[in-house]
């Protein structure tokens, strides 16, 4: 059954665990997406006499913080020692007792505790997930491999918030909680019965390289404008998570509502992620990335100017389509241009972008917004524009139209599965 999925949907075993396993544990984490603004209001903050949606953004820009942080050292960790699947579990367990631990509870602090402690699991999970995405895949393929793997995490995020606004509505802040917690230790247990190292990881285990977390050699300025990219893009697809709250009173929506609109940016990323990333091993990958941005640009700026739940869905399809054309094509750009040994290490300058983004994002949100509601989202409009120029002007292309073998200009010896 599974070499027969793996065949259908063109990638190899270690692809299509490591893609099951994100899509339990995304659907874990996003359950909160809905949620969290939500127990924020219910819960006492003395210590922090702010704006509600400044503790929002707070309380969610804590977790991009400590994303950004710490993956570049936990990158460096798995490359010295090559046990990239240890790190992915060990991770999924961090972020499963986290999630399991919000129904304990009882104050604003204590959020901000458990979203850090969230954040220490991401930050083992990701490079080393993708280090291996790396490893098991080949160039002519890696486009439509990430594509896989970033649509399955779509699914998660797409059912996540659909499910976290069900369940409070009808059960409770606790049962959200609890099968946030389930999905997440699911994962884990596909991660561990269903991956396995391939030989390059395993053998750099044996022999493991000195510790560094910074090689200026490895931080390319190619390397380093896809994480600027991907920094704009997340930055701009998480801001309306802060504003919830005013979303729903300015709509006169309910949290359900807010859930759909917020999930129509996954279903969108779902829907073309894949298509995407494979025509990406065509075409090339700074095409798709620079025409992601400039999309991202206006999508996001009407946010701001929705006047109905339908309004904000559209808009938040049109910026799914946008942050597809950024993410697997950025992604297997990345891997295109990682040196062998140093995968942890350059692709967490990726995740690590994606991570200030997340943390950026939904702060700047709630602090603008006090200014004005559509503040942010012009900001964030304006910073898209920037972000396609940086791309286009300081980020190599690694694949050659036209020819069968696609040569990187910062070479790769990754072997296949």
């Amino acid at each position: 059954m599974i070499s027969e999925l793996s065949r259908r949907l063109g990638v190899n075993r270690i692809v299509l665990a490591l893609s099951a396993a994100r899509l339990a544990d995304a659907l874990g984490n996003s359950i909160l997406f809905i949620i969290i603004p939500l127990y924020v209001a219910k819960l006492p903050a003395p210590w922090f006499p702010f704006p509600e949606s400044v503790r929002v953004g707070l309380l969610i820009s804590l977790y991009g913080f400590f994303i950004a942080v710490l993956q570049p050292v936990m990158g460096a960790l798995a490359d010295r020692y090559g046990r990239f699947k240890l790190f992915i579990q060990l991770g999924l367990v961090t972020m499963g007792i986290a999630t399991l631990a919000f129904v304990f509870a009882s104050r604003f602090v204590d959020l901000l505790l458990l979203r850090a402690l969230q954040g220490v699991g991401v930050s083992l999970t990701v490079p080393a997930s993708l280090a291996l995405m790396a490893i098991a895949t080949e160039k002519e393929t890696r486009g439509g491999s990430m594509g896989v793997f970033s649509s399955m995490r779509m699914v998660g995020f797409a059912i996540g918030p659909l499910l976290g606004g069900y369940l409070h509505v009808h059960y409770g802040f606790d049962t959200a909680f609890l099968l946030g917690a389930a999905a997440i230790f699911l994962g884990m247990l596909l991660v561990h019965f269903l991956v396995r190292e391939p030989e390059t990881a395993v053998s750099s285990s044996t022999a493991p390289a000195k510790f560094q977390i910074i090689d200026r050699k490895l931080w390319t300025v190619g390397m380093i404008g896809l994480g600027l990219a991907t920094f704009i893009m997340a930055a701009d697809f998480s801001m309306m998570t802060t504003l919830e709250n005013e979303f729903n009173q300015r709509l006169t929506q309910t949290a359900v509502g807010f859930g759909l609109a917020f999930s129509a940016l996954m279903v969108s990323r779902l829907i073309f992620q894949i298509p995407l990333g494979r025509w990406s091993d065509r075409i090339g990958r700074k095409p798709l990335i620079i025409g992601g941005m400039l999309l991202l640009a206006p999508s996001t700026l009407m946010l701001g100017l929705a006047g109905t739940t339908l309004q904000l869905t559209g808009y938040r399809l049109l910026q799914g389509l946008a942050s597809a054309a950024v993410a697997a094509p950025a992604f297997a750009l990345a891997a295109d241009i990682s040196h062998q040994g140093g995968e942890g290490r350059q692709l967490s300058v990726i995740t690590m972008g994606f991570g200030l983004g997340i943390a950026v994002g939904p702060l700047v949100a709630g602090l603008l917004a006090v200014i004005f509601f559509e503040l942010p989202f012009l900001v964030g409009g304006l910073f898209s524009l920037l972000g396609a120029w940086i791309v286009y002007q300081y980020v190599p292309e690694s694949v050659q139209r036209g020819r069968k073998k696609r040569p990187s200009p910062e070479p790769s010896q990754h072997t296949a599965d």
